[in-house]
């Protein structure tokens, strides 16, 4: 504020100096004696000054001048006398006009800042929204109009009012009941609030700082209110603001529309892919075990014949058993019902429990393990992190050839453990790659190959997280893909 009368008041010595130069050069280098031609130029100053500069330097600029048209240029010369009618005219007539043409240039150089203000707003409206999207907008309106307090509130369809409130305000503030007259019919006599002009009011009570009321406005429809307080701006520029506002808010709404019907068209492709998966997954390992069975009724079945039946049957269950517990686990991790429990334990026996809970989708693979710890001991949960490597292994068998090998690497880090999971398979297609932890998500080779859910590497993902570990996944040079799994973990030695 200092810096502004600062510049204001150098505008007002440069003006009144220009004064000084207009009147140095009519008398003595032009020697002009015509009061007219001299009140003409003032004028031009005037108008410039008005121009460039705030009212009060226009206003002092047009009284001095006057005072020194009349000293100067009006007879008698060298007094502020005047003694002809005609010259009081000519006096008078130059004030006014000098007057009113600082008023008039000043009102449009405010209109024209004004202006550039809401210009300025809309763009901000229209930026990428703050998610707490309405108090970032009334934070806006304080900012670019230089208000104390903005409050944008809204009326539901129960006529229930929301505040959304930027700065602070000072002196008593106003109730709800006030916000519903101006929503209503604040307009109508009677009311404790007076209309300055259509959708603009004023509380009448004298207890009250100066607050402005502006109706938001869709249309015909009243959508809400507008608050702001600490600054005067004409109604004119107060509803300009409010279209404005009530555009943003609108926009904000729809955004907020268009957010939810894409959350619920998620949900269903969700609910569809997850139905459609269980279905296939159900159906065809329940088949399979449903002809094993009724083939082992069959008296007349070899011991051969009667085993593999057996080995069928026993498969089928254990990809129901491997769904029901990808689901369940999904439903721990999205309940944040996984809780960590440290224990000192050796890598290998992970390696060895996560070969146990798929070993039958290992059999037909050779499982060669590399193991790095030389029986050190890390202080990590068993419970999540064999469960994680079980579906990675899981992976590895199914999108690999039979017969081929799977290598797992134990390696002690600096700051905990890496497993590393090494397949032979064809590897992962690169329009996959950034959907590999995509809930439901199968690549096209994995829908004409393998059945699946694909919710393996997202259960990974989550079992690893939940105790601050994470995965990385990449093809390896040589063919194949590589899932290494990283969890932090204090380590000890035997000696220990």
């Amino acid at each position: 504020m200092e810096k502004y009368w600062a510049n204001d008041a150098v505008r007002a010595v440069a003006a009144l100096g220009g004064v000084g130069l207009v009147t140095a050069a009519c008398v003595s280098w032009l020697h002009i004696t015509d009061a007219t031609i001299v009140a003409l130029a003032y004028l031009l100053l005037v108008l410039f000054v008005a121009a460039s500069s705030p009212l009060w330097v226009a206003l002092t600029t047009s009284v001095v001048s006057a005072l020194v048209l009349n000293f100067f240029f009006l007879p008698p010369i060298g007094t502020l006398n005047i003694d002809e009618p005609q010259d009081w005219v000519a006096f008078i007539s130059y004030l006014v006009v000098s007057i009113v043409a600082s008023q008039l240039s000043a009102t449009a150089r405010t209109r024209q800042h004004e202006l550039d203000r809401l210009f300025q707003f809309s763009r901000d409206a229209l930026l990428e929204p703050d998610p707490n999207r309405y108090r970032a907008l009334a934070a806006h309106v304080r900012t670019r109009f230089e208000f104390s307090y903005v409050a944008i509130c809204l009326v539901d369809a129960s006529g229930n009012i929301t505040r959304h409130e930027a700065g602070a305000l000072e002196g008593a503030a106003f109730s709800d009941d006030d916000l519903r007259q101006a929503w209503q019919n604040g307009d109508r006599a009677g009311s404790d609030l007076r209309a300055l002009a259509p959708d603009v009011l004023v509380p009448t009570r004298s207890d009250r700082r100066p607050i402005w009321l502006v109706r938001l406005r869709r249309g015909t429809e009243i959508a809400g209110l507008l608050a702001v307080a600490g600054r005067r701006l004409d109604a004119a520029t107060l509803n300009a603001l409010a279209s404005v506002v009530a555009i943003a808010v609108a926009r904000v709404q729809l955004l907020d529309q268009r957010q939810r019907a894409e959350l619920e068209r998620r949900s269903m492709e969700v609910k569809s892919t997850l139905l459609a998966s269980l279905a296939h997954d159900l159906r065809t390992p329940l088949t399979a075990v449903s002809a094993a069975v009724t083939n082992l009724s069959i008296s007349t079945l070899g011991t051969v014949e009667r085993a593999k039946q057996t080995d069928v049957a026993l498969a089928g269950l254990n990809r129901l058993t491997r769904l029901f517990d990808n689901i369940l686990e999904m439903a721990r991790i999205d309940s944040g019902g996984i809780a960590p429990s440290p224990v000192w334990t050796n890598p290998r026996e992970v390696i060895e429990t996560a070969r146990r809970q798929v070993d039958l989708a290992l059999r037909g693979h050779a499982l060669h393990i590399i193991d790095h710890s030389d029986a050190q001991s890390v202080r990590i949960d068993p419970r999540l992190l064999a469960p994680a490597l079980a579906r990675v292994l899981e992976n590895a068998a199914q999108y690999s050839p039979r017969g081929s090998t799977i290598t797992v690497t134990c390696k002690p880090t600096s700051d905990g453990l890496a497993l590393i999971v090494e397949d032979e398979g064809a590897g992962i297609a690169a329009r996959d790659m950034p959907h590999l932890f995509d809930r439901f998500y199968r690549g096209a080779e994995s829908h004409r190959h393998v059945s699946g859910t694909g919710m393996g590497l997202a259960i990974v993902q989550g079992l690893l997280a939940a105790q601050g570990g994470h995965v990385q996944v990449s093809n390896r040079d040589t063919g194949g893909s590589r899932v290494a799994i990283y969890v932090p973990a204090e380590t000890r030695s035997p000696a220990d």
